[in-house]
């Protein structure tokens, strides 16, 4: 039937960055459609809050915080996950983000750490996991791209440029990996978390959601119900794919108001 085949029941996932906003969410939607779920991300209480909701709805969670940049610390992940559940079948990419500068500001330093932060990560996570991925028999992968990786905007250089990478990331793994593991990539749009609130104005947000074509931001369940179908049986014809979920937008609706470049001044 199709919707049982969007079930998880009996499966492990792992989700980084899952203490707040979108990997928690996606924690907990895995959880609503029957998987145990492995947390990862630095602040040990946050991720205790998502792995009450885990269990709360009768799965099994595992809490392992630590410094998602370290490729040990992935290793580690991954090895207590296949320690406690005897298996692996999910990994989420979700660790990531990178705050918005304008070009000249941003330093060569910090261009480097976007690439880092949301590319080399997403690498060591699945490459530490493949192992493990090849003996379950429904394998997925999701990286956590974004819009900025699709759309150009002004701001965006390092963080932008970063998630492009990881969707082409995406479509190599997808073609390496293949036909024992699928790997998509979801880029979200302008969803409503705390990351998104630290920079957004009432006048910023009124002409967002003026500017997105569903007329609202998107919320994290919006994006955990996708995850659920990317890493679910429901897509298991699906692999090297970019879903946008991002209310229908053509063009980058996050406009800094940062001006024009002037002439040098020497």
């Amino acid at each position: 039937m199709v919707v049982e085949s969007f079930r998880l029941d009996g499966r492990v996932a792992v989700v980084t960055g899952a203490g707040r906003g979108i990997g928690a969410g996606i924690a907990r939607g895995l959880a609503e459609a029957g998987a145990h779920v492995a947390v990862s991300a630095r602040t040990e209480s946050d991720l205790q809050a998502v792995a009450g909701d885990v269990e709360a709805h009768g799965r099994t969670a595992l809490v392992v915080p630590g410094d998602l940049s370290d490729r040990e610390t992935m290793v580690s992940l991954v090895a207590s996950t296949v320690e406690r559940f005897g298996r692996l079948d999910v990994l989420v990419n979700n660790v990531g983000g990178t705050g918005p500068a304008a070009f000249l500001d941003v330093s060569e330093r910090s261009f480097e750490r976007a690439f880092s932060w949301n590319v080399t990560t997403a690498f060591n996570m699945t490459q530490a996991a493949v192992p493990h991925l090849l003996d379950s028999d429904a394998a997925a992968v999701v990286n956590i791209s974004s819009a900025a990786g699709r759309h150009a905007s002004r701001g965006f250089t390092a963080y932008g440029t970063a998630k492009a990478a990881l969707i082409q990331l995406t479509r190599h793994l997808a073609a390496e990996l293949a036909p024992r593991i699928r790997v998509n990539s979801i880029a979200p749009g302008a969803i409503a978390t705390e990351a998104l609130a630290g920079i957004l104005t009432e006048d910023l947000e009124e002409a967002m959601v003026a500017g997105t074509p569903l007329r609202r931001l998107g919320m994290v369940d919006d994006v955990a119900a996708a995850a659920v179908y990317l890493c679910s049986p429901a897509s298991s014809y699906v692999t090297g794919q970019v879903l946008p979920v991002d209310g229908g937008t053509q063009a980058s609706i996050l406009d800094l108001g940062l001006p024009d470049l002037g002439p040098s001044v020497r």
